[in-house]
């Protein structure tokens, strides 16, 4: 099994692409000062409007839109409970996770006629690059050709969101008053203007998550099939410390083990253990992290090591 052939790192580029849109979404809400975990909700609706629009009306493109509209909408729960009426985001974000869980599940017999899992030979998927003739790019065609469109927007968007972060005035901006709310609100800047439009753009990117996981990487819908990606999505704007290509960094990690995972599977693993194989991998990336960080930590403070007590000490005037 050699995992360094093109069709691997292709796997790995599929896998990433839900998680790493969600990601992003995340990291942006995350840099406005709202810590947002309703990602792994907003998957799920995603993937469930995109799979129910796209058998309505056999067009994977109106799946995907609708899923981008529906699900920023959804997501507008979120923003204005946080944002306007102040409650704690934990406490609405788990609510809307298990909203949305509870909502596709009971849908689902309604709108595609079964439950469990839907696929039909008539459900409209995402196009290939291969088809719009990207595939035959050298070097780059074996590992474009197999993706969605979706794949490359997000890619591009780790680019574009990085340069709108560093050198526009909104992303400048975005930053501060994630950093300084009442600075920046006493300067001028709309606080709560720009938190509702990164938790919107969150919703967003999450609906086109789910389009991709749904449509892209897969031609179904079943029950629950986010599987936690939205949980990885939201360790993953960790990882990366709320950066655009650190973030991609954590994902492109996930989708490695992802497909490494199922190499294991075909290769006779028992199927829980591939599955449990990323999950297990982003943990383990996370305690390291921790690990680090209280590392640096005790480094850069070596008095409070030595003496604890130092930390409530105080000065002597």
């Amino acid at each position: 099994m050699n995992v360094l052939e093109w069709s691997f790192v292709a796997a790995v580029l599929t896998a990433t692409a839900p998680v790493l849109l969600c990601a992003l979404g995340g990291a942006l809400c995350q840099l406005g000062g709202v810590f947002n975990i309703a990602l792994e909700g907003q998957l799920l609706l995603g993937c469930f409007v995109a799979v129910v629009v796209s058998h309505a009306t056999g067009s994977a493109w109106a799946g995907t839109l609708a899923a981008a509209v529906l699900v920023t909408l959804y997501a507008g729960i979120l923003s204005v409970a946080t944002v306007t009426l102040e409650a704690d985001a934990i406490v609405v974000a788990v609510g809307t996770n298990l909203l949305a869980l509870g909502l596709t599940s009971f849908l689902m017999p309604q709108l595609l006629g079964t439950s469990g899992t839907y696929t039909s030979p008539d459900l409209a998927g995402l196009p290939h690059l291969a088809d719009w003739g990207l595939g035959s790019i050298p070097v780059l065609g074996p590992l474009l050709g197999p993706q969605s469109p979706l794949v490359l927007l997000a890619l591009l968007l780790v680019v574009l969101i990085s340069a709108w972060l560093r050198r526009a005035r909104g992303g400048l901006r975005l930053k501060a008053i994630g950093e300084h709310p009442g600075a920046a609100g006493a300067l001028g800047l709309q606080v709560a203007g720009y938190r509702h439009a990164t938790v919107l753009a969150a919703g967003a990117l999450c609906g086109l998550g789910g389009a991709q996981l749904a449509l892209g990487n897969v031609t179904l819908f079943s029950e629950g099939m986010s599987a936690g990606r939205g949980w990885v999505a939201v360790v993953a704007v960790m990882l990366g410390r709320n950066r655009p290509y650190g973030v991609l960094a954590a994902c492109v990690l996930f989708g490695a083990a992802e497909a490494f995972g199922f190499r294991l599977q075909g290769a006779g693993l028992p199927q829980q253990a591939a599955d449990a194989a990323p999950y297990l991998v982003t943990l383990l990336a996370l305690v390291l992290l921790q690990a680090r960080r209280l590392r640096r930590h005790r480094t850069e403070d070596p008095a409070t090591e030595a003496d604890p007590s130092a930390r409530t000490q105080e000065p002597v005037r």
